[in-house]
């Protein structure tokens, strides 16, 4: 399948991310082509039997397999330091098609309470539909999550950073946790890419990111993935050929080609949102100011024991509340209102009145989104402009 220069293990990630790819066709391409078919023939009935019995290894349906999807399963993978994974269409098809293939009625998760708003929806709104239950523990009472844990508890979930507060989680003592009580663990690792952070190396089971954010880096397209331990993928991956979650071929060859650029790309977002973070600590109308490089971060060490380097994204409060928080989004000028991140472009948003609106007060309150909290993807922009913006904002 792929055309490597020596072995992945023996690879930088820089050349992983560009030299691994699918085998040329006869026209001996340079970049990857572009496979946008539905299905695939077969060379007689005992192929198409041989082929269907999972005999031989091979595409029939893309719904199953693609080979743009499989390259860009296999540089995620190669990356992270997984044995394999699966492509999903977005970051939460990801995420539910993961727990719903893993998960039987009666199970229970223990997952960090700061999450992405939608995740929180299925652990509150739609698994208890199936008898799954939840239990949470606060990103900074870690020594809290033994005492959650019950017999039927299967899966242990976090995200670190967190979104949108930028909480880091020690994910090595998270490891030991589930190894001593044979949990599967599942790290959301979508702000810190498979550059930043390898939780698989600090114990984790299953890795999940939604593609569709650093990963892309350009605000193009969707997508999702989640690799892993190969017998927990074939899980995943025998409940999603079956539910029809998967990455279209071309979002695949867009993001297989997004990360030959990633590592350039954070080093460039890592660099500028640092400056960006030091520059809101001396704003008199920003307060909490929270980004993982930062050393007034409380987590400052387990996030440099852990990160390469600290993300592009900073949280941080408008004295004011929610009024405030809404008049400096109303008054920036370079920086993009919306809910995505990731991009080149710099973006800037509510939590409160935007992605975690469909949440009690009490539940945002317990998840540390405050009314006047905002999130702050840092792009590419030149770190003048964007602090230029930022300054103003803040003024008005």
């Amino acid at each position: 399948m792929t055309n490597n220069p020596g072995s992945k293990k023996e690879s930088n990630m820089e050349t992983t991310a560009i030299r691994t790819q699918i085998e040329r066709t006869q026209f001996m391409e340079h970049s990857a082509p572009l496979y946008l078919t539905s299905s695939y023939v077969f060379e007689d009935a005992e192929d198409m039997r041989a082929s269907f019995s999972e005999e031989k290894e091979r595409n029939i349906y893309s719904r199953f397999s693609n080979p743009n999807t499989s390259e860009f399963i296999e540089k995620i993978a190669a990356m992270e330091g997984a044995e394999t994974g699966y492509a999903f269409a977005t970051g939460m098809s990801a995420v539910f098609s993961t727990l719903a293939a893993l998960l039987n009625s009666g199970d229970h998760i223990v997952s960090a309470r700061s999450i992405f708003g939608s995740t929180h929806s299925l652990f509150t709104k739609y698994f208890p539909k199936w008898n799954i239950s939840h239990s949470y523990f606060n990103v900074n009472e870690i020594d809290s999550v033994e005492s959650l844990i019950k017999p039927e508890t299967k899966i242990l979930f976090a995200e670190s950073p967190t979104n949108p507060g930028v909480d880091i989680i020690d994910l090595e003592e998270l490891g030991r946790i589930a190894k001593k009580h044979n949990l599967i663990l599942i790290i959301d690792n979508c702000f810190a890419t498979p550059y930043l952070q390898n939780p698989i190396k600090f114990g984790a089971d299953l890795v999940i990111h939604s593609a569709t954010k650093l990963i892309d880096g350009q605000g193009r397209v969707l997508g999702g993935v989640t690799v892993g331990s190969a017998d927990l993928i074939r899980e995943i991956y025998l409940f999603s050929r079956n539910t029809g979650p998967a990455l279209s071929p071309f979002n695949a060859w867009i993001l297989s080609k997004s990360l030959e650029t990633l590592l350039v790309r954070l080093d460039r977002h890592c660099e500028n949102a640092l400056k960006v973070a030091e520059f809101l600590e001396q704003e008199a109308n920003a307060e909490n100011v929270k980004y993982p490089f930062l050393k007034s971060h409380p987590q400052y060490e387990v996030a440099k024991k852990q990160m390469k380097l600290g993300g592009n994204i900073i949280s941080f409060e408008i004295k004011g509340g929610l009024e405030a928080g809404r008049k400096f989004i109303d008054n920036v000028q370079l920086c993009s209102r919306s809910a995505n991140l990731g991009d080149t472009r710099s973006i800037v948003t509510h939590p409160a009145s935007t992605t975690h609106s469909k949440l009690s007060e009490e539940d945002r309150l317990e998840a540390g989104i405050t009314p006047g909290l905002v999130r702050i993807s840092v792009g590419l922009e030149h770190i003048d402009d964007i602090i230029k913006d930022l300054k103003q904002a803040l003024n008005a």
